[in-house]
């Protein structure tokens, strides 16, 4: 059974509609989330699960939209998690993209860090919230 050892929130937008940040350049990462676990009490296998929500306002056109997590603080630190969503024409609200992650047995540091990132293959895609990105770290 694991331990909880630590756990962060980042919220950085807490309802709908409550931001409108444009996603400018095509398919580059864009930072929306970041967390530090301390890992003081960390025993055997540890893992950090992690889970989130970001919500955009997409173009009438075809795109993708990729989610990024990274154990660090720049898109090109190590790759934990990653998934595209791609959305068609028809849809006109704003779209709720939510996610889960895990790190199983990552470096232990005094401290890690995760940082989530936001890409659109499109220009026109805002993000428009609510964001959040947490995670908790566990071991046996």
């Amino acid at each position: 059974m694991g331990t909880y050892v630590d756990g962060r929130t980042s919220q950085n937008a807490s309802t709908a509609n409550s931001i409108a940040i444009p996603i400018l350049v095509v398919d580059t990462p864009q930072l929306f989330g970041q967390i530090g676990i301390i890992t003081e009490g960390v025993t055997t296998n540890p893992r950090v699960i992690m889970k989130g929500t970001v919500s955009v306002q997409l173009p009438l056109a075809l795109v993708g939209i990729t989610i990024s997590i990274v154990r660090g603080t720049l898109p090109t630190d190590p790759l934990v998690y990653s998934a595209t969503s791609t959305f068609s024409l028809s849809v006109l609200a704003p779209q709720v993209i939510t996610f889960s992650a895990d790190d199983f047995t990552p470096p232990i540091t005094p401290q890690l860090t995760y940082t989530a990132f936001i890409s659109s293959s499109l220009l026109g895609t805002v993000r428009v919230g609510p964001e959040s990105f947490d995670g908790i770290l566990v071991s046996d």
